[in-house]
């Protein structure tokens, strides 16, 4: 099958890429940047550059690879694209992101539908933004949560990339928290220096998965033809007020701080409030059950122990 893999250096790309080539694919990467094209070549693909925020540059790469299928995994999350991470300012720090699940989206399908591509996936987030009413741990059947304030870009950029993409009947990953390899070194580095405190009872939800088992779950979903929208996410959804001291001991670190929620939302804003102490989690079942997908970390108990014990 080839597959055209739009952002193919991203911290879950480096490990989707080679997957794919080991299974017998051929496969185009994209990146913004020359200098990584000797990176995708090491992966085994072939490296194109492309904006996903221009539709020329898009469909002139996707006509060039003539795919099977589009895997949509373009973000701009990382230091070289939006900077330090920003929570305080999460609309800001996001930005690029929404814009490249809105409007990259609808270039990628754009293109898929000019070339005749029969098959887009793509990324979207199930970590701890269900809809904040109700039980703590949400099913693909749970509808997404309206946001307002500086989370009301993001909202719709998930809301966005789901419909559009289901419309084009395709698939929707909705991944859950990465960790693992150049995906949680700020925050393990922020937990060492007591710099990330429980905030109130720390009953906020958050799902977790494995770069490697979103990448194992990616390739399925591919290999499929998988339709509709699917949470790739650990089998134990847990509170901050669980997950976070137990990542503190796993790095070797003091517990962490507790801070009450005025004074969090004083100091970093409405949104790390509602992470810890309002949000959701979400259930892998659907994913278990229709792509018999078994993620090698059924738990972050156990990865981000064997990842911080390396």
């Amino acid at each position: 099958m080839r597959v055209f893999v739009a952002g193919g250096t991203g911290v879950i790309g480096r490990r989707l890429v080679p997957r794919l080539v080991e299974r017998g694919h051929e496969v185009t990467a994209t990146t913004t940047s020359a200098a990584k094209l000797g990176l995708l070549r090491e992966l085994g693909a072939d490296g194109v550059v492309m904006d996903g925020l221009d539709a020329g540059s898009v469909g002139e790469a996707v006509g060039a690879a003539r795919p099977d299928v589009i895997v949509h995994q373009m973000t701009a999350i990382s230091m070289p694209h939006s900077g330090k991470p920003d929570i305080r300012h999460f609309d800001r720090w996001f930005a690029t992101t929404n814009r490249l699940r809105t409007e990259g989206t609808d270039h990628l399908l754009a293109a898929a539908e000019a070339t005749g591509v029969p098959h887009v996936v793509a990324q979207s987030a199930a970590i701890w933004n269900g809809v904040r009413e109700g039980g703590w741990v949400k099913t693909e059947e749970d509808p997404l949560p309206v946001e307002t304030g500086r989370l009301r870009e993001l909202g719709e950029a998930i809301r966005h990339i789901q419909e559009a993409v289901l419309k084009a009947d395709g698939t929707v990953l909705r991944y859950g928290g990465f960790y693992g390899p150049g995906a949680t070194d700020d925050q393990v580095e922020l937990v060492r220096k007591r710099q990330f405190p429980l905030v109130g009872g720390g009953t906020g939800y958050c799902s977790w998965v494995h770069l490697d088992d979103a990448a194992s779950a990616t390739v399925l979903a591919v290999e499929q033809r998988a339709r509709g929208v699917f949470n790739i996410v650990d089998d134990e959804p847990a509170p901050a007020s669980e997950w976070l001291p137990y990542l503190a001991a796993c790095a070797g670190a003091k517990p962490p701080l507790r801070v009450p929620k005025w004074l969090a939302r004083l100091l970093a804003g409405d949104v790390v409030v509602t992470m810890m102490t309002e949000g959701r989690g979400f259930s892998n079942a659907k994913a278990r059950r229709e792509l018999g997908w078994e993620p090698r970390y059924p738990s972050w108990r156990q990865g981000f122990r064997a990842e911080l014990a390396r």
